[in-house]
């Protein structure tokens, strides 16, 4: 299909999350580590976080998305490039710079 564990790590920085490790140990693998100081609600977020991600990769699979111009493949989504006058994708900004509703409010 061709998304790779990098298009996905780079994608969660979009939902606001720093990208996890990526293939250590395991190759092609995010290595998920939350710790005791992670809240249930934080958690929650990131779960949901990683359900639209695959949600994303549903549509590229069923040709809604194009594999050249989707989502995941062009992330992270910058705010120099959100902000910009010119806009060429075939999604909408607000997809890219908030994916879910919870990031308006928490976007940084």
């Amino acid at each position: 299909m061709g998304i790779e564990v990098g298009d996905i790590a780079k994608r969660l920085m979009d939902y606001g999350f720093h990208a996890p490790t990526v293939s250590f140990p395991a190759p092609e693998t995010l290595m998920i580590e939350p710790t005791e100081s992670e809240s249930i609600a934080q958690l929650d977020r990131f779960t949901k976080a990683l359900i639209s991600i695959r949600k994303e990769i549903d549509k590229i699979e069923t040709g809604k998305y194009p594999i050249e111009d989707c989502l995941i493949k062009n992330a992270p989504h910058t705010l120099a490039e959100v902000t910009s006058n010119h806009w060429n994708h075939s999604y909408s900004r607000q997809k890219a710079a908030y994916p879910l509703n919870w990031i308006l409010e928490n976007k940084f």
